[in-house]
């Protein structure tokens, strides 16, 4: 098998591990952090985009081993490929990648380490990405979509 077929198995296999993960994460929003059904599912479906798509676009990276990739996602990747991006899903998906990687760090897969630069990152490049969605906006705005 050639390297392509070997990345679409290794995504295969992903996504199939990413269904129970994403329904772990639902339960535990659900159970420990006790968040309403609206709530669980804008988190759940930000994760799934964010595990099932951006990982697995350019190499079959796994959930465990994401939280290093969220300025990438954030700052640039979800700006240009989500039609929905907006300054305000910016800082859901943000929300959502703080709980889901509290989440994947109570269970073993990670180090506290990996939260704190998380958020460190978040907090650190919040207001280049906002810059950059807005300007993103403005070129749209000037090809008269």
């Amino acid at each position: 098998m050639g390297s392509y077929e070997d990345y679409e198995e290794e995504c295969k296999r992903i996504r199939q591990d990413n269904i129970k993960l994403l329904d772990d994460f639902g339960a535990w929003l659900r159970d420990e952090k006790q968040l309403a059904e609206d709530t669980i599912g804008k988190h759940v479906y930000n994760i799934e985009f964010y595990i099932n798509d951006f990982l697995l676009y350019e190499e079959a990276n796994e959930a465990k081993d994401g939280a290093c990739k969220i300025g990438m996602f954030l700052g640039d990747w979800f700006i240009r490929k989500a039609m929905w991006s907006s300054i305000n899903q910016i800082k859901s998906n943000a929300a959502s990648l703080k709980k889901f990687y509290t989440f994947i760090c109570e269970k073993g897969w990670t180090e506290q380490e990996d939260i704190d630069d998380l958020n460190d990152i978040i907090k650190e490049e919040m207001p280049d990405w906002i810059v950059e969605m807005k300007r993103f906006d403005n070129l749209a705005e000037d090809w008269d979509l």
